[in-house]
């Protein structure tokens, strides 16, 4: 499979239908189910990730923390946005679901800049666990 900016393309395509499966799966079954069967392709791509000496397999907790990312930023969109209707659920009335998708967006610019943050800057992730057990 052969994608734009190699290996890190084909991150990007995971993350994409990630993105898209948190439109309409929680993520219990995303994690349970689509998961183990990515989490072995994204090891096997080779990406470079220092895990400090401390990490025994960096590039699967950056992997892992990615998806997450990606999963808190699908809850947070439309169509689905599962936690745009719990807000919804504790709201007052005069709230509508327009007032919520409008003032959720600053939110999800957020997220994808932190995203995007993880991807260029694996050591973000990765400096806790390295430190806690190194």
């Amino acid at each position: 499979m052969s994608l734009p900016f190699g290996n890190y393309g084909i991150i990007a395509f995971i993350l994409f239908i990630v993105f898209l499966l948190g439109f309409f799966l929680d993520w219990i079954e995303i994690t349970l189910i689509v998961l183990p069967l990515v989490a072995p392709v994204a090891a096997s791509l080779d990406i470079a990730v220092s895990g400090y000496g401390a990490v025994s397999r960096p590039e699967i907790v950056w992997f892992i923390i990615l998806v997450a990312v990606t999963l808190q930023t699908s809850f947070l969109t439309p169509p689905v946005g599962f936690a745009l209707f719990y807000l919804k659920g504790i709201a007052p009335p005069g709230i509508s679901l327009g007032h919520i998708y409008k003032g959720v967006v600053p939110f999800i610019i957020l997220q994808l800049i932190s995203l995007l943050a993880i991807i260029l800057f694996p050591q973000l992730v990765l400096w806790l666990p390295a430190f806690i057990y190194g």
